[in-house]
């Protein structure tokens, strides 16, 4: 079995294949978060480190998985079960009959669950994507209707720093998301250090995607829900949020 993402996916995929007796390798972009591959070994599986960033390393683990005899590539955002399996948070948030969720956006498999089981129960809830500034792929594909790349990105947010999104996911978008926002890197710094002084968590910069576009985007309705998810913050992140000043107001 190969993956390709480094973070709470290949860590998933670990676990499952540790607890299933099945063999994964994880496949990470070189420079990739070191807590996280960590983790994936802690989890039992073999992690190859191969390709410049997160859309490079897919592509090695695809042709690791083509070039062998039982290998099957597990690409989040392309399996429905994965997106299914996501959108049993949506059973979560529903309770709360929230007017607006956000959620954050890197290959899609969250979102298009989260959309998915709430278009069918909530059909008045607004489903909005966050992505981040530097990696803006995926809200301009949704834009224009159509697959739009970037050339690199530059995000702070490397859960989310996808270059060339999943068609199929993008597909699914189409029908299921009703808006798609920014947010910096600076506004995502804010938005973790908030969580940090309300709720106690440290996060990663991708799980405070929702929190920052709820500090910094004006959208209409009364109760606002938001998905935090992510805890592979590196040691540097970790230093900076345990000194850095507290959010008053």
């Amino acid at each position: 079995m190969a993956s390709d993402r480094a973070g709470n996916f290949g860590q998933a995929i670990a676990y499952t294949a540790r607890a299933r007796g099945i063999r994964a390798t994880v496949f990470c972009a070189e420079g990739a978060n070191p807590v996280k591959v960590t983790r994936i070994r802690d989890l039992g599986a073999e992690v190859r480190i191969g390709g410049a960033d997160f859309d490079a390393a897919k592509d090695v683990a695809r042709a690791y998985a083509a070039g062998g005899e039982g290998r099957l590539f597990v690409e989040d955002g392309h399996e429905p079960r994965i997106s299914e399996g996501a959108g049993t948070i949506a059973a979560e948030l529903a309770p709360l009959e929230p007017d607006v969720i956000f959620v954050p956006v890197g290959n899609g498999a969250l979102i298009s669950g989260i959309g998915c089981w709430m278009k069918a129960r909530s059909p008045g809830t607004r489903i909005v994507g966050v992505c981040a500034a530097g990696a803006p792929a995926m809200a301009e594909s949704w834009r224009r209707g159509s697959l739009v790349t970037s050339a690199e990105v530059a995000t702070i947010a490397d859960g989310v720093a996808v270059r060339v999104p999943i068609p199929a996911a993008l597909e699914w978008m189409s029908e299921l998301v009703d808006d798609m926002i920014l947010v910096d890197d600076e506004q995502l710094r804010e938005a973790l250090r908030v969580a940090r002084d309300t709720i106690g968590l440290i996060l990663e910069p991708s799980g405070a995607l929702g929190i920052a576009a709820a500090l910094h985007h004006q959208i209409p309705g009364r109760t606002l829900a938001t998905v935090v998810t992510g805890s592979n913050f590196s040691a540097d992140l970790l230093a900076e949020l345990t000194t850095g000043p507290c959010q008053h107001g």
